[in-house]
């Protein structure tokens, strides 16, 4: 089974900034499509943004495009998104997801962390 586990939430004000890490066991990392999801309280789970297994494409939701940047590191299993401009409406807890194929929706993905929690103060 493949183990993602994520780490960076905590409270940050509004237009701050963060960084979410994501680390997975996966023995070929560099074969998984890698996303970010988000899910406050009485929503559905939200695509943040998804990076293609070898780092050359990536995709934003409308909610962050412009602001966060998904990137990776295949050599140490790890993704990363870098929130920047953060707003209370990015109040969430993000999970990072993994995959052999690339999506936007949640359930194409098999592989999920435990979540990590970001409160944005106003």
């Amino acid at each position: 089974q493949v183990q993602l586990v994520e780490s960076g939430g905590g409270l940050v004000q509004a237009g701050g900034s963060l960084t979410l890490s994501c680390v997975s066991s996966a023995r070929a990392f560099h074969n998984y499509h890698m996303a970010w999801f988000r899910q406050a309280p009485g929503k559905e789970r939200e695509f943040v943004a998804v990076i293609s297994a070898y780092g050359g494409g990536t995709q934003y939701g409308d909610s962050s495009k412009g602001r966060f940047t998904i990137s990776r590191d295949n050599a140490k299993k790890m993704v990363y998104l870098q929130m920047n401009n953060l707003n209370p409406e990015d109040t969430a807890v993000y999970y990072c997801a993994g995959g052999a194929v690339l999506s936007t929706a949640p359930r194409v993905y098999p592989n999920w962390g435990q979540g990590t929690q970001v409160t944005v103060s106003s």
